[in-house]
């Protein structure tokens, strides 16, 4: 299954026109954002949380710089839905064939929408999970957006809890 999730994201990517973009394996995890910055040599702002919520039941994918944390109500206004919540992890392996830790923004076998965190255009690069927590890529955001067919919006939690 891990090859497979690699294989659909490189697919993905090659349809997309990104075939230019080289998928690194690397030995150690890139389970959270910390060991992700360790594994690849780039701050916690640089690395790309790929997450799937549900709004009104529907998956959305929300792409986030790894400082950040999301806020839900903001994911609601901007998918213009009313009950939002997280995936379960068992959600996104049964639906997508990705497990946490790996979840890609692209090689899912439907398009879903995709809300990409205003924060990742102040990079040139972010580094994605690409299908399992042992494989990566780098993307600028730019290009992700037209990747994704995404929207670029203001989803990250402010204020004092952060």
């Amino acid at each position: 299954m891990q090859e497979d999730a690699v294989r659909k994201v490189r697919a993905a990517l090659d349809a997309g026109g990104c075939g230019d973009i080289k998928i690194k394996i690397t030995e150690e995890t890139i389970f959270t954002v910390e060991d992700a910055s360790k594994a690849v040599g780039a701050p916690a702002e640089e690395i790309l949380k790929s997450l799937v919520f549900l709004v009104d039941e529907r998956p959305i994918l929300v792409l986030m710089s790894g400082a950040n944390r999301v806020d839900a109500r903001a994911v609601g206004r901007e998918a213009k839905g009313k009950k939002v919540r997280m995936a379960t992890p068992e959600y996104v392996s049964g639906n997508f064939g990705f497990k946490v830790g790996g979840v890609p923004p692209v090689g899912y076998s439907a398009r879903m929408p995709a809300l990409l965190d205003e924060d990742l255009f102040r990079y040139p690069v972010v580094w994605s999970a690409a299908g399992t927590e042992h494989a990566f890529f780098p993307i600028k955001p730019e290009r992700l957006l037209e990747l994704t067919d995404g929207v670029k919006a203001a989803i990250k939690k402010t204020g004092p809890c952060n």
